[in-house]
């Protein structure tokens, strides 16, 4: 593997960071204070396209800022998965950037200075994970990130909020403190590196039963995956605004816990490892319990942006479920669905917010007959539930292809029932709502002295775009691709 060294993951990682003192200081002029933000956002994407590339030659961008202890440095590196998923993180930041001017300032929320700054850092911690080039760099920028989205989830600053902040924060904090720091630590002492290798680092130093045990440990600490029984954060932190629920969702949070997840199973243990001692099954059941048991809470959810959460707890354990089959089929539906779900499901909250902004409502039976007089939106909500179903022509089919194709060639028949039996769930709680938005009559039809239409530019135009890239995958998901077989070598 070609080695070049380079500032730029440093640059990319610290250019919204830079911008948060010149966002402060431009509170009072918000037009200023959002220029601001898609500067650094542009240059952020810049910088990441234009280590593309160099990645697609098959080849790996490194930086090396110290060192720690031997074989534990603090350090970056952009292979095929970290380019894929920042790829992911830093566009969608630009689209939820915009998509915030309009839900905040169209709902005159309050602490909108500091609501940017919280993001762009969360959003420079999402681009350090991503391009950590072993598990002590990526378990500092996952805390970072941890403590960056807190004020988020707490930004209405009322006991609800506060609630769900703490409980976000004691989940989040408290499962990777007390299981994948002592992991991370046991890891070290075993082999005397951090560092992640397709091959896995252990080389023969760990048992079977060693093995399950550390590999529990970090499947439940990252807990930011959403894994079931350390999932109730996730739609806790639903009472945060709606761009925030999108960041968690679809940009950064949740995706860094699967995206972790994905480099212990592929660069800690290693494919090999986990085949031998046969533990792919163990994190197959995990996640396909979280599946099933996600859908079906979804079904019962009156709330929409509870629903969608309970969706995203489900849908997030498809990727960790697509690595653990271990076969380079499911591995690559499992890390591209990274990509299908996040545009799809960003979607889906974009809508729920653009709703809110419109009407004020909230809960899915209050929706009936919106479609007509919101047509933008839910045809947007549309195409983001066939995503999230993985229906055709959106990039979610590409994603769930492969996965069912993964779990014949992994001769996992029985998963395949899983997957075929949750896509169906998903279809059924949200196949209802476009059709009853459309063609439902509403309750209060006539009674309303207020004539409901789109929500404003800012909110309606990211939701387009987004919806529009999710078909667009299905017809060119090529890079993506590329990206997963040059950095898991399938």
């Amino acid at each position: 593997m070609d080695i070049v060294p380079s500032i730029k993951p440093l640059l990319a990682v610290l250019v919204s960071l830079c911008v948060i003192p010149v966002l402060i200081s431009s509170s009072e002029k918000p037009n200023v204070r959002e220029s601001w933000i898609f500067i650094a956002g542009t240059i952020k994407l810049l910088l990441v396209l234009s280590m593309l590339p160099t990645v697609l030659q098959g080849k790996q961008i490194v930086l090396t800022l110290f060192e720690l202890a031997p074989g534990a440095n603090i350090a970056f590196r952009v292979d095929g998965i970290g380019m894929l998923f920042a790829i992911v993180a830093s566009s969608l930041y630009i689209v939820t950037s915009v998509y915030s001017i309009g839900y905040m300032r169209g709902l005159n929320e309050h602490g909108q200075t500091r609501f940017v700054s919280y993001f762009a850092l969360a959003i420079s911690a999402t681009i350090g994970a991503a391009f950590s080039a072993n598990l002590l760099t990526l378990y500092i920028f996952y805390e970072i990130l941890s403590l960056a989205t807190y004020p988020l989830v707490a930004h209405h600053e009322d006991q609800k909020s506060r609630i769900s902040g703490r409980r976000y924060l004691t989940f989040i904090l408290g499962t990777s403190i007390g299981l994948v720091l002592p992991a991370m630590i046991y890891c070290y002492f075993v082999t005397g590196t951090l560092e992640f290798s397709q091959a896995g680092i252990f080389a023969g130093q760990l048992s079977k039963p060693a093995a399950t045990v550390l590999l529990l440990m970090f499947v439940f600490g990252f807990a930011k995956a959403g894994i079931m029984p350390f999932h109730s954060w996730l739609p806790a932190a639903m009472v945060a605004p709606t761009p925030v629920s999108a960041l968690l969702h679809a940009v950064a949070v949740v995706k860094v816990g699967v995206f972790s997840i994905v480099r212990v199973i592929t660069g800690i243990f290693g494919v090999g490892l986990l085949s031998d001692f046969n533990l792919g099954v163990v994190v197959m059941t995990i996640a396909s319990i979280t599946i099933l048991l996600g859908s079906c809470i979804a079904l019962s959810q009156d709330e929409l942006k509870r629903r969608l959460a309970f969706s995203t707890i489900s849908q997030l354990s498809y990727i960790v479920f697509g690595v653990a089959l271990l076969a380079p089929q499911g591995l690559l539906g499992g890390v591209i669905h990274i990509v299908m779900h996040a545009f799809g499901k960003i979607t889906l909250f974009f809508c729920a917010g653009a709703i809110f902004v419109a009407t004020g409502k909230k809960y899915i039976s209050q929706m009936k007959g919106l479609g007509k007089k919101m047509p933008f939106t839910f045809t947007a909500f549309f195409i983001g539930s066939l995503g999230v179903i993985g229906l055709p022509p959106t990039g979610g089919f590409y994603s769930k292809w492969n996965l069912i194709l993964g779990t014949l060639e992994a001769q996992q028949t029985t998963f395949m029932i899983v997957l075929l039996l949750s896509s169906f769930l998903n279809a059924f709680y949200f196949l209802p709502i476009v059709y009853n938005a459309f063609f439902g009559k509403s309750e209060d039809e006539g009674d309303s002295p207020v004539k409901i239409k789109e929500a404003n530019l800012c909110c309606v135009i990211p939701l387009m775009v987004s919806s529009a890239i999710s078909i667009a995958l299905f017809f060119y998901p090529n890079v993506f691709i590329q990206l997963i077989k040059v950095g898991l070598g399938i």
